[in-house]
């Protein structure tokens, strides 16, 4: 058992493979284990009597086995696996269809194992060497009278009649072509056993290169420092792949048991290798420092979005416009607003820009473009006009792609401003318009007529009405 990654039938396998009947696996009649790297076939036929399909295609099994107790198994899948041989399945009695495509099947005479198997109406073994030997199909034909499909092709009366009057005949040809076979397999394995024992031997011989002669650590270095041409190479292309691995593929050889197991232990190791490498990606990363020990926050453009802060003169307001990408959802954005910064969460990474003057948290406002996209804070400044000094002091000209970089525009160029002197007003006031009463010790103020205004009551354009009251 490898982490990740199942060699052998267990219960917990099993188990999840029976979600459909309540992860229940005594009562199970069907499971699928196909695409599990399963070396050996064990424990089903003590777990789940009740089976009535079994899935094990996709798998690298070299034997049939374990499987004879299962009394109700009517559908055996034992396509793309390294069997070599029929067998152990006398006692399948209620078996009526066996699947063993692409397997690696040689020995022919092995199919009279299955006279035993009476309900047996359909056998596969298109993939097989077997299927090459001349008389093949009347071999299979003559041995099983039970079979009514073969290959997916019906077994007519008439065929079934040739096949029984020719069967020793077809006998001894498909003998002689099968020891053939034998002998060429047990070359085969003697060159996989060759193959594999220098495998060994050039690994041995790597790390006596790395330990030294007498065992211990090489002190040289160019035997341990890799080459910077081929890490500088790896960087740029980081999606090819190794020397060792394309060499692998390339090399041709024979479609044997033992090339397809040495493929299968090839991906499995690069497949530890890739789980190695994500799981050092994933190990928690020193957190990003946003604000330092003594208070002062920095910029930080952890996303590397391209972004302009300009200062609107007109409505004294920050307006910064970030580039974040088109068809992002906004729930993955988080806009936090401070009167001296601003943070943007951006899945996770962090965009964080110093303003160059207050601004009003409360009175700032977050939108998403609907063509571009964009994220747009509009920031109402607290103290008024920003000049255009103070700007370039908090942002110098540096790359948008950097920490601390920032592209700043100005919709004014310089300082327009109305200046009004309060000493030349020259409006009215209407506040000193009528006096107030003032009182002194002799009583009320009293109004004093001047002798323009005396000569101007005893004009004789004047008149003296009665019904009004005189000045006081």
């Amino acid at each position: 058992m490898t982490k990740g990654r199942c060699y052998y039938v267990t219960e917990e396998l099993i188990r999840r493979r029976a979600e459909h009947n309540n992860c229940e696996i005594l009562s199970l009649e069907e499971v699928s284990l196909h695409q599990q790297d399963i070396e050996k076939i064990e424990y089903i036929d003590k777990w789940c009597k009740e089976l009535k399909i079994l899935y094990l295609q996709n798998n690298i099994i070299s034997r049939i086995e374990n499987v004879n107790r299962l009394k109700k198994l009517e559908y055996l899948n034992l396509a793309l696996n390294n069997i070599e041989v029929i067998e152990n399945l006398e006692g399948c009695e209620s078996l009526q269809k066996l699947d063993l495509t692409v397997n690696f099947i040689g020995k022919l005479s092995s199919i009279e194992s299955l006279r035993h198997n009476l309900h047996l109406r359909e056998l596969f073994l298109v993939g097989n060497p077997c299927t090459e030997f001349e008389g093949y199909r009347q071999f299979v034909v003559a041995s099983l009278p039970q079979l009514k499909w073969l290959d997916g092709q019906e077994i007519p009366r008439s065929e079934r009649i040739r096949a029984a009057q020719s069967r020793e005949a077809v006998r001894c040809r498909v003998r002689e072509q099968e020891l053939k076979y034998l002998q060429k397999r047990a070359r085969e394995k003697q060159e996989a056993q060759g193959i594999g024992e220098d495998q060994k031997l050039r690994k041995k011989k790597d790390m006596k290169n790395v330990l030294g002669s007498d065992g211990c650590w090489d002190t040289n270095i160019n035997n341990i420092i890799p080459d910077e041409n081929k890490e500088n190479q790896k960087e740029q292309n980081p999606e090819q792949e190794p020397d060792s691995d394309r060499e692998f593929w390339e090399k041709p050889c024979a479609f044997t048991p033992e090339s397809r197991l040495e493929a299968h232990r090839h991906m499995e190791e690069k497949r530890r290798q890739e789980e190695k490498e994500r799981a050092k990606d994933l190990k928690p990363k020193n957190p990003r420092t946003l604000v330092t020990k003594e208070g002062r926050v920095l910029n930080v453009n952890e996303p590397k979005l391209d972004f302009s802060l300009r200062d609107d003169a007109e409505v004294s307001q920050l307006v910064l416009d970030l580039a974040v990408y088109r068809h992002m959802d906004t729930s993955l954005l988080d806009v936090d607003v401070q009167p001296t910064y601003i943070r943007v969460t951006v899945k996770g990474k962090v965009f964080q820009l110093v303003l160059p003057a207050e601004v009003l948290p409360d009175s700032s406002t977050a939108q998403r473009s609907q063509t571009t996209g964009h994220l747009v804070v509009t920031m109402p400044t607290a103290h008024g006009e920003i000049t255009q000094k103070t700007m370039a002091a908090h942002f110098p000209r540096v790359s948008a792609h950097g920490e601390g970089a920032a592209d700043v525009t100005r919709t004014v160029k310089g300082v327009q401003r109305l200046e009004v002197d309060p000493s030349k007003h020259s409006g009215i006031d209407l506040a000193n318009i009528v006096p107030k009463e003032r009182s002194t010790g002799d009583g009320p103020l009293r109004l004093r007529t001047t002798p323009e205004a005396a000569g101007a009551c005893d004009s004789k354009d004047f008149e003296d009405d009665p019904e009004v009251p005189p000045l006081m």
